[in-house]
Parts: C-alpha cells; structure tokens; sequence
C-alpha cells in the first residue's frame, strides 16, 4: 500500500471467541479509541460460543487432527449452520458495543465473495485412527478486499471466517489464519491476535519479542494447539507484507505500543 496516506492503513485484529466475553468495557473504549485513528478489520472466532450452544461440540470427537498434527473442527453442513447462527448472536453484540462507542461497523460473511479456500485434507485422526471423510474446512487461497468497501477511520468490518472452496461449498476456515491473509490483502501494517493468554511462553517464560525465523522454530519444535496456529498465521502475515503481529490479552493499544504481549515481526 505505498503511498498510501497512514490513516486509510487498517489495523486486522482477530478476536478470539474463547476471550469475547472477558473483555471489560474499557477493553472496547481502547478498541474504539484506536479506529477512530484507523480502520478496524476484526475477524471473529466461535470455539466457545459454538460449545455453548450444543453439547456434541464439546465431545473430543468433534475435533479431528490432520497428518501434520494440526486441529480441526470436524465440519458438515449442520455445523456450518450453527457457525452462522453463532456468528450471527456474536456479529449483534460487537457491532452494538462499536456503534455505542461512535465506530460505524457492519458485518461481512466471508463466504460472500470476501475469502476464497483451497482443497482441504481427506484423511484426519478421529479417536485415534486415521479415516477418511469429508471435513468442511479448506485454507485461504485467495482475498477479494473489494468487499471491504469503507476502510477509513471510524468504521470497522467484522468478518465472519467462512469462505468457498473451488466447487462453491461454503467452508470453514482457521480464524487467526484468515486474518492473516486479510492483513497482507489490505495492506495493514499491524496485526493483532487477542487471545485468552498474555504472552507467548518459550520454555515456560513470557517472550516480549521474538523475530519470525525463531517463532517459526518453536512453532515446529514446541508449540501446540492453539498457539501454534497464531505462530503460523503469524508468520504467513509477515510474509504478506504486514509490519508486525502482536500476541496478547490486553487493550490493543497496549499491544501496539509494546508495554505488553509478545511483538512477532521479520527481522
């Protein structure tokens, strides 16, 4: 985005559904603080919504791993459908805290020309065997940012990580992954991965700073579930051409500024 003047350059932030509801208000205060400053793409995640509205999503067999040990919500159209009904609940009440704070936010469904993905894995561990099934869920392949139509301060997009695959089957996706890629897509200079954990443990100690090549090599040697997902989106958003990736619990301008969290850029 060169050329571009610094305040049209949004800032991506992920939120994790496992975190939504621990946020205080002043935590939303800060967030809006900030895009009045800059546009806000945030992209929501539904892990514990979607637990809480039907037990079988807390079962162990509804999450399967692929050969590479990464996790997956085993995926049917049924389950596409409570990932919206849950979006949409979630999409309600962040676009409400946002509009009282004066950010005008609307809400788009990824798989509505926003995210395209890729073919996913056939073959998946599930209660300790390897089998062979159909698994809704796909990596980002492609961005359309056109669908982000208002990327200017004091408005924010809330999108939902759902995409379409090749044959036009709506998919889910990883959310930290495909906020990755809408970062490098809209030329952002920063983003922001809020979770429920303060810092990125190495070793069992906070890391306030850590360059992509060495979180890469604990990605590979040491992380796991969550975690190593953030490591990987991270990566793949600077690679993208974003600044920088923040990892952390508190206000984003906290985040930004350093004075907490775990700051993952190139060099």
């Amino acid at each position: 985005m060169s050329g571009t003047h610094p305040g049209r350059v949004p800032t991506v932030v992920k939120l994790g559904g496992s975190c939504l509801d621990d946020l205080a208000d002043t935590w939303w205060d800060d967030l809006a603080r900030h895009g009045r400053e800059r546009p806000l793409v945030l992209v929501h995640g539904w892990s514990r919504p979607l637990r809480e509205l039907d037990p079988r999503y807390r079962d162990p067999s509804a999450v399967l791993r692929d050969r590479y040990g990464n996790q997956s919500r085993w995926t049917t159209p049924e389950v596409i459908a409570d990932i919206k009904t849950v979006s949409a609940r979630m999409s309600e009440d962040i676009l409400g805290r946002l509009e009282r704070r004066g950010i005008a936010a609307e809400r788009v469904l990824g798989s509505d020309g926003l995210l395209a993905a890729g073919e996913g894995e056939r073959w998946w561990w599930r209660d300790k065997q390897l089998v062979e099934l159909e698994n809704l869920v796909g990596p980002i392949t492609g961005v359309d940012p056109t669908g982000l139509k208002n990327l200017q301060p004091g408005h924010a997009h809330l999108v939902t990580p759902l995409a379409r695959n090749d044959g036009g089957q709506e998919v889910n996706t990883d959310a930290d992954r495909a906020a990755a890629a809408l970062a490098a897509a809209t030329g952002a200079g920063d983003l922001v991965l809020v979770t429920d954990v303060a810092h990125l443990l190495v070793d069992g100690e906070p890391v306030a700073a850590i360059s992509a090549r060495a979180a890469a090599g604990f990605r590979d040697r040491g992380a796991t579930g969550g975690m190593r997902k953030k490591l990987r989106a991270a990566g793949e958003a600077l690679d993208g051409g974003v600044d920088r990736v923040v990892i952390g619990s508190a206000p984003v301008t906290e985040l930004l500024a350093g004075r907490t969290g775990t700051v993952i850029t190139r060099s």
